[in-house]
């Protein structure tokens, strides 16, 4: 049984990292490095709705090499974060995939298919010697195929809006998360409100993530809260960690291989 945090948790995750989303994250980051050693877990795209490839950009990703260096994680978000499926075919996926959200790219695809566009994504890890443990499907969204798919590949963990899941056997580890939807300044308003109602509900709680989007850095509302709230959890003596190290310490973990 591995050893229990004596310290809650604040584990600060970027959604959605590409070459052509750095820039929206660029300030919030080196404000968060100016604090001290807040590790983070990072979200990468390989190829950002097909138009922001990580290899074609040397700076970016030698500065994620930099970021793994100082212990900051990096996950696989998705391939091209983009719902390319044809059209949706019953009034949930319509919702799901028009109203929800328009990117969830791993939401309808077989187990072939999802293991189509994972594959791309571990090759890219292992070309730049970066270590991968965990995969994020875009919007949380996973069909059955892409379940069957993650349970077939060496990767540590997968997670939703309230959980993290040990792989292969989807295990899962409450971990509840506030994440806001920006599009728009009643979506800004409206997810104020409720992460402020979840923040107090869950401020004994032995972990909270910070889901923060490249949207929620364009406007300062947004901006303001995700640093007011990751400064007032510090201050309560929160221990900021990325996802993996976080999992590590939750108790027995399944075997993988090499």
């Amino acid at each position: 049984m591995a050893e229990r945090l004596e310290r809650p948790a604040v584990l600060l995750v970027l959604h959605d990292v590409a070459p052509s989303t750095w820039a929206d994250y660029h300030a919030f980051v080196e404000a968060v490095d100016g604090l001290g050693n807040i590790p983070m877990t990072w979200l990468v795209v390989p190829d950002f709705h097909r138009q922001a490839a990580v290899d074609a950009h040397p700076r970016f990703y030698r500065m994620l090499d930099e970021r793994v260096a100082r212990g900051d994680e990096l996950a696989l978000h998705g391939c091209f974060h983009e719902d390319i499926e044809p059209g949706p075919r019953t009034p949930r996926d319509w919702f799901m995939r028009r109203v929800y959200t328009h990117e969830g790219e791993f939401f309808q695809l077989s187990r072939e298919a999802a293991l189509s566009r994972l594959h791309p994504g571990i090759e890219l890890f292992r070309r730049h010697d970066w270590p991968l443990h965990g995969f994020v499907a875009p919007a949380w969204l996973m069909s059955p195929g892409t379940r069957q798919a993650l349970g077939e590949l060496p990767l540590r963990y997968t997670s939703d809006a309230q959980h993290l899941y040990h792989l292969p056997d989807f295990i899962p580890v409450k971990a509840p998360g506030l994440v806001w939807s920006a599009r728009s300044p009643w979506r800004r308003g409206l997810s104020k409100l409720v992460s402020e109602q979840r923040a107090q509900r869950w401020r004994r709680a032995p972990v909270i993530r910070l889901g923060l989007h490249p949207v929620d850095m364009r406007h300062r509302f947004s901006r303001d809260y995700w640093w007011q709230t990751l400064e007032r959890l510090l201050a309560d003596g929160r221990q900021p960690m990325t996802k993996i190290d976080w999992l590590q310490r939750q108790g027995t973990q399944p075997e993988y291989p090499a």
